[in-house]
């Protein structure tokens, strides 16, 4: 299928939906930092667009004629980090579902962090999608059980045009892993040490883990351990001076790009970059699943069509 990717970044969800088969044909996005990440890394364009400007970038994706639109509208006034009021950053994802109902691709998949789900925004942008005709599957989905080693819950929206609400669900739950990933699954020994550092969001949580279980949710800041840190009862290992934390390279491993990947930019860019993004093999997950689906629907149809 052609899909376009909005707001994207420095292109985890292209990545990912590439790797399933499909054939991203271009990306639109607003920060300059991710457009020229994106741009060492594909071959397709990226373009600079206003997506709030959802009217200029309905015409402009309408002429590229995609079967699919992907996209995370950025998440800051979501987050379960920082503030939780919805502002104008929650306003992208009703321009995503505008975008959407003009351009009535057959196929749309919109992604955000888990808690989006219950936002005021989500629910008007449903309504868009449900008056537009799609059916749709509304999951979340925990990274760790899709090929990632990284406990890392998103939602995902996923529509298709004159369905039933919840025709993927039985499809991507078929395809979830038993059990979690964790960061030597995924990389063995490659990142040569057994403990590490992720800095906590407040002294009330651990800040050391072990390669042996999943990563916790890569984020946008990436910092050492500071002399002031008190340690925590759940750490997996006691503060010394051999712990680290996490390089900027070894956080991209864990959200699943590959090691090849070209990172272009300063390193507080990259690190947001870097937190930001889908990861490559839960992009992947959903790819795959909605390719398995509609050539199943197609083979349905072409059985019918020869029956009759």
């Amino acid at each position: 299928m052609r899909i376009v990717d909005l707001f994207s970044g420095c292109g985890g969800m292209s990545l990912g939906f590439e790797q399933a088969g499909h054939e991203v044909v271009a990306a639109f996005d607003f920060w300059d930092h991710a457009i020229k990440c994106y741009e060492a890394n594909f071959n397709h364009p990226i373009i600079k667009q206003d997506l709030s400007d959802f009217q200029e970038s309905a015409q402009k994706i309408s002429n590229l004629k995609p079967d699919m639109i992907i996209g995370g509208p950025p998440c800051q006034d979501f987050s379960h980090a920082g503030k939780r009021s919805e502002g104008n950053r929650a306003n992208l994802t009703n321009s995503f579902a505008e975008i959407i109902k003009i351009v009535m691709p057959k196929w749309f998949v919109m992604e955000n962090v888990d808690r989006s789900r219950n936002s005021r925004a989500f629910a008007q942008a449903k309504n868009i999608f449900k008056a537009a005709g799609y059916g749709l599957t509304e999951k979340v989905l925990d990274a760790s059980l899709c090929g990632v080693p990284q406990k890392r819950k998103r939602f995902f929206c996923i529509g298709l045009l004159n369905a039933e609400d919840g025709f993927l669900e039985s499809e991507i739950v078929s395809r979830l892993a038993n059990q979690p990933m964790t960061v030597r699954d995924y990389l063995g020994n490659r990142l040569d040490v057994t403990y590490y550092y992720r800095h906590p969001r407040n002294y009330n949580r651990r800040g050391v883990f072990s390669i042996d279980e999943p990563a916790p949710t890569i984020r946008g800041v990436n910092r050492p351990v500071p002399k002031g840190y008190p340690g925590h009862p759940n750490d997996v290992a006691p503060i010394t001076d051999e712990l680290r934390e996490l390089t900027t390279h070894e956080r991209s491993m864990i959200q699943t790009f590959p090691s090849n990947f070209k990172w272009i930019g300063n390193k507080t860019a990259l690190e947001q970059m870097i937190g930001n993004a889908v990861p490559v093999n839960l992009a992947k997950f959903v790819g795959c699943s909605i390719k398995i689906y509609d050539e199943h629907i197609n083979t349905h149809k072409g059985e019918l069509v020869h029956n009759g």
